[in-house]
């Protein structure tokens, strides 16, 4: 897992052999993982300059397991 600068999220990792992401909220410490996410997906989240939209508008509800 990476610690991130966001006011959303806190934490996130990615398998690159299972290509499961996992993503720490702030506001709730709750983790959610998500399914067969590509690698640039989550360098895009990681690099994003607003992750919580970045994760609202590309990846929530996409790669659910």
């Amino acid at each position: 897992m990476t610690s991130v600068e966001s006011s959303a999220i806190s934490a996130m990792g990615h398998d690159s052999q299972t290509l499961q992401m996992t993503i720490v909220f702030t506001s709730s410490n709750k983790t959610y993982n998500h399914c067969n996410v590509p690698r640039s997906v989550y360098e895009a989240l990681l690099n994003a300059s607003s992750k919580g939209t970045h994760y609202d508008k590309n990846i929530k509800g996409k790669y659910n397991c």
